[in-house]
């Protein structure tokens, strides 16, 4: 019973990740049905099996307000995976970096902002990436709630990954 099931609005995108009781009661209450099961689990009653659900779809449309993510340091390591931009490297302490700096006229925003160990920060000093010589690994772009909810997850099941924009 502990687990986790993905839940789909009626449109089939990506809301939310429950666990497998939940996700029982809302096919039992008819709330939701179910669309992929885990192989070889099921749930046992006195009489009755059932398959565990891996993914369920809601019979009605929910309205889910645009989700915004937030601008901020956590998010912003999140969407680089704790990983310095320049060098790769996990294992020295991390900051925030511009990539246009301030003083050249580089703003706050997804797209100028990148995960920096201490160290490529201070080499790259005040420069743009092309005036250290210090190509970036990946071009940043501004995370959605369904790449956060491909981090949350982990360990993504084959049945997930078509809902998840994986395939």
């Amino acid at each position: 019973m502990k687990s986790r099931v993905l839940v789909l609005n009626q449109s089939y995108e990506p809301m939310s990740v429950c666990d497998a009781k939940k996700a029982i009661v809302l096919v039992f209450a008819g709330k939701a049905q179910m669309v992929a099961t885990y192989p070889d689990q099921s749930i046992r009653a006195v009489s009755v099996e059932f398959p565990l659900p891996s993914v369920v779809r809601l019979n009605f449309y929910v309205a889910v307000p645009f989700k915004r993510i937030m601008l901020n340091r956590k998010n912003i390591l999140r969407r680089d995976n704790f990983e310095c931009q320049y060098c790769g490297r996990t294992d020295l302490p991390l900051t925030i970096d511009h990539i246009v700096p301030k003083s050249q006229g580089g703003g706050d925003t997804w797209n100028n902002l990148v995960t920096a160990c201490t160290k490529c920060n201070n080499k790259k000093a005040n420069r743009t990436p092309e005036q250290a010589g210090m190509p970036l690994r990946s071009t940043p772009v501004r995370p959605s709630h369904v790449m956060f909810m491909q981090q949350y997850v982990g360990t993504v099941f084959e049945e997930w990954k078509p809902y998840l924009y994986m395939t």
